[in-house]
């Protein structure tokens, strides 16, 4: 599958930390194989489910080059390489290119809070300095930034190889509007787990998924069963996994996600500063429906 066709559960995945809080490489491999089995249909690395905002420019690179040897063509790496310095985005963005990825994740500028004119010029900018395929990020709730669907559309439009958007705007009518504007060939993928299957039903693409780090069979189901048209067999996977879906942000992402993996014996249970272990009441609850699903 190449990216211009990628469909399906893409997952954001974690980045797995030794005790001593230096990157656990070798959980890392594990992980990418255990998705390469499980039918998981991309990998983006170095998103927010990877802790990017703590990691260093040589552990950023170190990520990206590991992720593209492990999964060796198998399936689109996407690597995020969003900033809210228009110049650094495109230092980052050169930097995944040249390890090879298939993809690059760029998110709207945060902090700072561009207008839509800056918005534009931003992506603008880096579309004409990269000729890798883009994905553009729409996380208002983190950034501060939204790119709007009109915003989406004009740039998809100005530049072939802005490919796609992931719209974690938490709004279903926002993905109407994406959908009903969308140039022929733009990809949309949700960004929301709890939303994708029904924006898969009016005609989105798949997910950038957290679920899916640990339940990356069943989440790659429900988005082809969703893609589908598959109305019964949808319904059946999402009441399954609707509160794990829940719990994945009952803190901030990945706390939840990382805490589940590291339940499930798949990573160690560290995090980077500022994000730190979850709290007792919450760790209850998250144990008890990983209990329920039999994932521990």
């Amino acid at each position: 599958m190449t990216i211009e066709n990628l469909r399906g559960s893409v997952v954001a995945i974690t980045t797995p930390f030794k005790d001593n809080g230096d990157l656990d490489l070798l959980s890392f491999d594990k992980l990418v194989d255990w998705h390469l089995e499980q039918g998981t249909d991309g990998l983006v690395v170095c998103g927010t489910t990877g802790e990017t905002p703590t990691l260093s420019e040589a552990e950023d690179a170190a990520m990206i080059e590991r992720a593209v040897k492990r999964v060796n063509g198998k399936i689109p790496v996407i690597a995020g390489a969003g900033s809210n310095s228009t110049n650094e985005c495109i230092t980052y963005s050169k930097r995944a290119v040249d390890h090879g990825v298939d993809a690059l994740l760029i998110v709207s500028p945060y902090y700072n809070k561009p207008t839509d004119k800056g918005l534009r010029l931003h992506f603008s900018t880096i579309a004409q300095a990269v000729n890798t395929p883009i994905i553009l990020y729409n996380v208002p709730g983190r950034t501060g930034s939204t790119i709007s669907p009109q915003t989406a559309v004009w740039l998809a439009k100005e530049f072939e190889n802005i490919v796609a958007i992931k719209e974690a705007g938490g709004n279903l009518a926002i993905f109407a509007e994406l959908l009903a504007l969308r140039p022929k060939g733009f990809k949309v993928y949700s960004g929301d787990d709890f939303l994708a299957p029904a924006a898969n039903f009016l005609g989105a693409d798949g997910c950038i998924s957290v679920v899916a780090n640990i339940i990356p069979r069943d989440f790659h189901d429900l988005m082809m069963a969703s893609l589908d048209g598959k109305v019964e067999e949808s319904r059946k996977l999402f009441f399954k996994y609707k509160r794990i879906m829940e719990l994945m942000f009952i803190e901030s992402n990945p706390i939840p996600v990382k805490t589940s993996l590291a339940l499930m014996g798949k990573i160690g249970g560290s995090f980077r500063p500022p994000l730190c272990s979850m709290e007792d009441k919450n760790a209850d609850l998250l144990k008890a429906e990983l209990k329920r699903l039999g994932l521990i």
